[in-house]
């Protein structure tokens, strides 16, 4: 089979405007900037390094519309997903982009620029047709679709790039490689034929198993290249995941496999991203590639539906098989037969024999709950890792914030609850309340107070909360702050009738004006001091912990 890649020379940007460099570098600090996106700077690198061949830029509007329609390049070359550089009106005034017009791209994350862009044109897309064509519906359930109407800009520039520099990794740089670096790394070990697993989740010893298969059938090394750019919101962080890929690594014969990460932002597009997963594979030098059941897909639709068919994206593919000079593997589902302790592939099992497998789901709930995670499954090493990061539910922070009308009760709550939990000496509590002469949160305390509970809760901590936070915006800041952070919140909607509150309020807090509190639209728990004590309370926040797994001896 040919090695070259797709579309013939490999478009390595990098290299090629190598020798003009530091002219590059001075015209860039003229010119007008735009700092990229996380999105942008995905696409952007693998541009600049080839991994995008043929593409030399972002997508002028020819490219475009020839992509959604008939999946091709102006040229004729064969490209599934539209690889776009957004912008909105301000910034096509602020910047003056016009056809010629140059500008300089910029890391957000060191404002290093990264390449000069020379404008092609400027076009308005249909966002719905673009959803349809490529993602297959509109349906903002699939998440690249809820990015192209959500976070995606308004206007599209099309246009050539002159490279500067790749965005800088400091993490598992032995394992990033471009494809001109991948393809001489290839040559040096004499591995003529390799066949490359795509992987957003971490590997087990199932995927080893495909692997080492695929591989046999087909006379390959493997190349395990994981996508570390953007996945599917949810996923696990590539950190976690790159660590259990060292692991695995391991558990091949010597010198089988070897890893290579892929800075790729992923669409979750089904068949079209099988077909650009193809050519990317081809460009990096592999020879073979396997394609899994569902490959890429973001699971169900609006209506609870599948996005795309077991197989769409196989068929998608070997459509154009001789084009894309690769060979198609099928990902094959193997099952563990505890009887003899190995994993065969699922159409090869005897009839009547036991086969053992756990879900993805049921994965997820044993490490929730500090569940038996059982060796054939995985590795021992991997296992660790996950539950290093994914600890049992009575070792995960959490934080429980009361809100209500302006009361002491709130506070009150709070430290009963402080008191309930340490007598147990479980785990450690931090108390959050409001200064004695405060009367409600501004939006600066709340951010405070959610910084300081999510740094709690990320390090294991329990937090109890009752900083008088009124508004439905400061509550759910709050509560998306710990929770992006690890931490679960218990949400306590203290619904005592205002005229109780005024009667108990010995602060003089209600002769100034009435409550201002916004009660929260999805709490955990409503509870009623008017017809509930302190105690019960408590124990009824103690019994939703419990539930939760918070506390107890599960």
């Amino acid at each position: 089979m040919s090695n070259q890649p797709h579309g013939g020379e490999l478009k390595d940007l990098i290299q090629r405007d190598a020798p003009r460099k530091e002219e590059f570098i001075a015209l860039a600090a003229e010119l007008p900037s735009l700092t990229l996106n996380e999105r942008q700077v995905c696409d952007l690198e693998l541009i600049l390094n080839g991994g995008f061949s043929p593409l030399e830029g972002f997508m002028n509007q020819q490219d475009y519309e020839g992509v959604l329609f008939n999946l091709r390049l102006q040229n004729g070359l064969l490209w599934s997903m539209p690889i776009t550089l957004d912008v909105n009106q301000q910034q096509i005034e602020d910047l003056g982009l016009a056809p010629g017009k140059k500008i300089t791209l910029r890391n957000p994350q060191d404002d290093e620029a990264l390449a000069i862009l020379t404008v092609q044109d400027v076009y308005k897309p249909n966002k719905s047709l673009e959803a349809e064509k490529v993602f297959g519906k509109d349906d903002s359930a699939h998440p690249a679709v809820a990015y192209l109407h959500n976070v995606a800009k308004e206007f599209y520039v099309g246009g050539s790039l002159e490279a500067i520099s790749l965005p800088a990794h400091y993490d598992y740089t032995e394992f990033r490689f471009t494809p001109v670096e991948l393809r001489q790394k290839f040559n040096k070990l004499d591995m003529s034929r390799v066949v490359a697993f795509q992987t957003r989740n971490p590997m087990h010893r199932a995927h080893r198993e495909l692997t080492v298969r695929a591989a046999r059938e087909n006379k390959c090394h493997v190349l395990i290249h994981p996508v570390v750019g953007m996945t599917k919101p949810g996923d696990v962080d590539h950190f976690t995941r790159v660590r259990v890929y060292k692991t695995i690594l391991q558990k091949y014969p010597e010198g089988m496999a070897i890893l290579s990460l892929l800075p790729l932002a992923m669409r979750m597009g089904g068949p079209r991203e099988a077909l650009w997963h193809s050519i990317i594979r081809k460009n990096f030098g592999c020879t073979h590639f396997i394609i899994g059941r569902d490959h890429a897909g973001p699971g169900k639709d609006s209506n609870g539906k599948d996005f795309y068919g077991p197989y769409d994206a196989q068929d998608l593919v070997n459509k154009y098989i001789d084009e894309l000079e690769i060979t198609v593997v099928p990902f094959k589902m193997v099952s563990y037969i505890p009887d003899t302790d190995e994993y065969v592939p699922a159409d090869q099992v005897p009839e009547g024999v036991q086969t053992l497998n756990i879900s993805g789901t049921e994965l997820r709930r044993r490490l929730k709950t500090g569940g038996h995670i059982p060796d054939w499954f995985t590795y021992p090493e991997v296992q660790a890792i996950l539950r290093s990061v994914y600890p049992a539910r009575t070792k995960q922070g959490f934080a429980v914030l009361f809100v209500g009308h302006y009361s002491q009760a709130l506070s009150t709550l709070a430290n009963a609850l402080d008191s309930v939990l340490n007598q147990g000496g479980q785990r450690p509590t931090t108390l959050l309340l409001p200064n004695e002469k405060q009367s409600s949160a501004s939006d600066q305390d709340v951010s405070t107070f959610s910084f300081v509970a999510g740094e709690v809760a990320k390090n294991g901590g329990a937090v109890i909360a009752a900083p008088l936070i009124s508004k439905q915006s400061q509550q759910n800041k709050f509560v998306s702050t710990v929770s992006k952070n690890g931490g679960g919140v218990i949400l306590v909607h203290v619904a005592t009738p205002l005229e109780f509150v005024k009667a108990i309020d010995r602060t003089g807090h209600y002769t100034k004006g009435s409550s201002d509190f916004e009660a929260p639209s999805n709490p955990t728990l409503v509870v009623d001091l008017a017809t509930q004590s302190i105690g019960q309370v408590v124990h009824e926040v103690v019994l939703e912990l419990e539930k939760e797994g918070y506390v107890g001896s599960r």
